[in-house]
Order: C-alpha cells, then sequence, then structure tokens
C-alpha cells in the first residue's frame, strides 16, 4: 500500500518562504536553494517549497485550495498558538471557532496557503 510522505506548496519565493517555515516549525530546512526548499518534519512528513515559476509541469492553480492542518490536543492550546502567530504578523482567515469537529482557526502563510490549528472535540 502507498501512503502520502510528502506534501509540496508552489510559491513565489523557495528562499523566503522557507525562513516563513523555519520559524513557523521551530526547524531548519534541510535542503534549500532559490527553487526548491525542503523540512523534514519530526513525524516523517517531507514538506517542499517549489518556485511556482520553475515547476514542471507548469502551475495553474492558485493558492489556498488546501489547507495544512495543526492538530492540538485542547482548546486552549490553539488559543495559545492563535496569539503566537497573530503576534507574529500572520494573516488570519478566521479567529477561533467551535465547528462541529472542534475548536479552530486559519491563518495563512505569505504565499497565501492555508493553515489550520484545531483540537478535535471528543466525539469528533
Amino acid at each position: 500500500m502507498v501512503h502520502p510522505d510528502f506534501i509540496i506548496l508552489f510559491v513565489d519565493h523557495p528562499l523566503n518562504s522557507a525562513k516563513f517555515y523555519s520559524a513557523l516549525l521551530e526547524l531548519e530546512p534541510v535542503e534549500s536553494s532559490p527553487t526548491f526548499a525542503l523540512f523534514i518534519l519530526p513525524t516523517g512528513l517531507r514538506l517542499g517549497l517549489w518556485s511556482k515559476h520553475t515547476a514542471e509541469p507548469a502551475v495553474a492553480a492558485s493558492s489556498g485550495a488546501a489547507e495544512i492542518c495543526f492538530r492540538h490536543d485542547t482548546a486552549a492550546a490553539v488559543d495559545g498558538v492563535y496569539a503566537d502567530w497573530g503576534g507574529r504578523g500572520l494573516r488570519i482567515l478566521q479567529t477561533p471557532v467551535q465547528m462541529d469537529f472542534g475548536y479552530t482557526f486559519v491563518a495563512t502563510d505569505p504565499d497565501g496557503h492555508r493553515l489550520r490549528v484545531y483540537a478535535m472535540t471528543d466525539k469528533a
């Protein structure tokens, strides 16, 4: 069986995006160039940042059609991340709110990719 292990975001400037994600994830990229940067997360998931100007085939879609989701155990932890990211100047699309699946908010990276932080409800 094949399991996803790699997410690629198409970005305007990979080195600038790498700085953003390095601070956000508190992790240094394992590879970094003007056209591509790569992070290997503690879970083993790889996050690539590829220049939308050099990707092949050419990138036809814009940012914001998908989300990277960050799970936390409690609503208080979600509120803590919200305060931290707001203090860093991240653009907030949705302030913390209780939804059917749990407590959540949504921010964006500099390229407009959605970043959802959430804590599941007990029944979700």
